[in-house]
């Protein structure tokens, strides 16, 4: 009962961290715009995307928390969290500004990020595990 317990909490709190910053893309498109421009070199910048995208993130998140197509949106969830990685790749290599970054540069609120990352690898390897899903709940393995 604990690993499915632990599989839906997972679940849970990765699949919301992916609506809130897709809600985000919708109603504060200008601070994504601030976040692509600063950590992704611009790459999804334009005006037009952010709603579109912000739409596919809340959708994709939530039916990570319902566990719904699991077989599909679990590695679409780790391509989406690995590239947000690799963008601040240097707060996780040095969190405390010793080699990478400064003091004044560092930011410690982004390590995290690893372990949500590492959160999404533990779903996908135990996707058999996690019968509260409601894809189990549907008959669909």
């Amino acid at each position: 009962m604990l690993k499915p317990l632990s599989l839906l909490l997972l679940r849970t709190g990765t699949g919301l961290l992916l609506a809130i910053w897709g809600a985000i893309k919708i109603a504060a498109p200008s601070a994504s715009i601030g976040v692509s421009e600063k950590y992704y070199g611009g790459a999804l910048s334009m005006d037009a995307l952010q709603t579109p995208l912000g739409v596919l993130q809340v959708l994709l998140g939530l039916t990570i928390v319902l566990g719904l197509f699991r077989k599909f949106v679990y590695p679409i969830q780790s391509i989406v969290l690995g590239l947000g990685l690799l963008a601040i790749w240097k707060y996780i290599a040095d969190p405390l500004g010793l080699y990478l970054l400064t003091e004044e540069t560092r930011n410690l609120l982004f390590f995290p990020s690893f372990t949500v990352f590492a959160a999404t690898l533990v779903l996908l390897a135990f996707r058999d595990d996690d019968t509260m899903s409601l894809d189990i709940k549907l008959g669909r393995p």
